[in-house]
């Protein structure tokens, strides 16, 4: 029962938002039309009950235009928080549309990643009031876990369906990325903090592309991209400062960025297809890897 009410709330948001502005009229004929009514009209009291079960669950509020009598999603507010919510709703409605297709379950390939379901939970405990965490972590680049590692979360990042936390390691004093996957005893302490005024988390990888930062100052970053996938960089851009001058046979992508592990990763995961040209560093760079690639099959 708790599915099917969470399925609506998402068709409801989902809805109102795919026609904008819709009247309870027409949105009850989009109801009926639908899977999820099962023949029922959605009555006048249902849909305020789902429209107050929305605003609780996914902190969107439904408002109506008493000129037009037409409902709409009310996207006031700051802009991280409607991300979030964007996030959500897709999320969810992701999940409701999947549990209902166990008859074509085969026909479905999904991707194996790590969860961090077991940890973000309280991840998100500890960001809500301030408190340290402590942890065991499984580094990649060491052989053995590094055990009670204290830290002051200061947020969370997805990349990549990986989700980080980034934050203030009590012993060295700096701050630092680590996986959720990655981490084991994971405790909420009673030790509070308050988080930095000059820690501003949508600032932090402004300049960055990925989950990896430094202290480098951005620079120009100029790449000449084949056109097919040009038509990718487009759909998705890497970055937010990016802008595209189009010729014949190519694009040139320009952005602002700091030069670090993940742009280099993405970069040359692209192969033949990209080329860069400036700056003279991040060639260099690229061109170091290729070659020690090169020796690896010679």
């Amino acid at each position: 029962m708790a599915r099917n009410l969470i399925n609506r709330y998402v068709w409801l948001v989902d809805t109102i938002s795919r026609y904008g502005r819709i009247t309870l009229k027409d949105l009850n004929q989009a109801w009926l039309r639908s899977d999820i009514s099962e023949g029922k009209p959605l009555a006048r009291r249902t849909f305020f009950h789902y429209r107050d079960g929305v605003e609780e669950m996914f902190d969107i509020s439904i408002q109506c235009d008493k000129s037009t009598f037409e409902y709409y999603i009310d996207d006031s507010g700051s802009e991280s928080n409607a991300r979030l919510r964007s996030w959500l709703v897709d999320s969810v409605s992701m999940s409701g549309m999947l549990s209902t297709a166990h008859d074509i379950s085969n026909r479905i390939i999904l991707e194996n990643v790590p969860s961090a379901r077991e940890h973000l939970p309280v991840m998100i405990d500890a960001l809500k009031q301030n408190r340290r965490v402590s942890f065991s972590y499984k580094s990649y680049t060491r052989s053995r876990p590094t055990d009670g590692i204290l830290l002051e979360p200061y947020f969370v990042k997805i990349f990549k369906q990986l989700w980080y936390v980034i934050g203030l390691n009590i012993k060295d004093g700096q701050i630092k990325t680590y996986a959720l996957d990655r981490m084991s005893h994971l405790n909420l302490l009673q030790e509070t903090f308050e988080m930095p005024s000059g820690i501003r988390p949508s600032e932090f990888f402004k300049d960055c592309f990925g989950i990896t930062t430094n202290k480098n100052k951005p620079k120009r970053i100029v790449l000449r991209v084949e056109p097919t996938q040009a038509k990718y960089f487009r759909a998705l851009p890497l970055h937010s400062s990016q802008q595209e001058e189009v010729h014949d046979n190519y694009s040139v992508f320009t952005y602002q960025m700091r030069i670090t592990y993940d742009l280099k990763e993405e970069l040359m995961s692209h192969g033949a297809t990209i080329e860069v040209l400036e700056p003279q560093e991040l060639k260099t760079l690229i061109l170091t890897e290729l070659q020690q690639a090169l020796k690896n099959y010679q």
